[in-house]
């Protein structure tokens, strides 16, 4: 027979990091983003204008407060810019700064 499972055990629970590196005029303005999502929720996020975690939930407020007691981990993040953003720069770009294609007014949709 087959087993029969609580509702907790059929769940699907997914817990993510996305880093970002945003670009603007090349490497002359360069913002990196590290977002904690759990279940498709923001909990906090480290903006390297910021220099700071910045909590989004209730929960993430206090992931926040743990995380920028750190300073050894906030000069990590903070150097992600050079590090990782404008050192893979080159890498980056050909596949999003030089790929982006504005619509024609023909090919916009309304």
């Amino acid at each position: 027979a087959p087993s029969v499972l609580c509702p907790a055990h059929t769940a699907v629970f997914q817990r993510m990091a996305k880093c970002e590196c945003h670009f603007i005029n090349g490497t002359e303005k360069v913002r990196f983003v590290l977002r904690h999502i759990y279940n498709r929720e923001q909990l906090a996020h480290f903006d390297s204008d910021v220099g700071l975690y910045v909590g989004d939930t209730p929960y993430g407020e206090e992931l926040a407060q743990y995380c920028n007691s750190d300073p050894e981990l906030l000069k990590y993040y903070r150097a992600q810019v050079d590090t990782s953003c404008r050192y893979n720069y080159d890498l980056y770009a050909p596949f999003s700064v030089e790929r982006r294609d504005h619509p024609s007014r023909s090919q916009s949709i309304p």
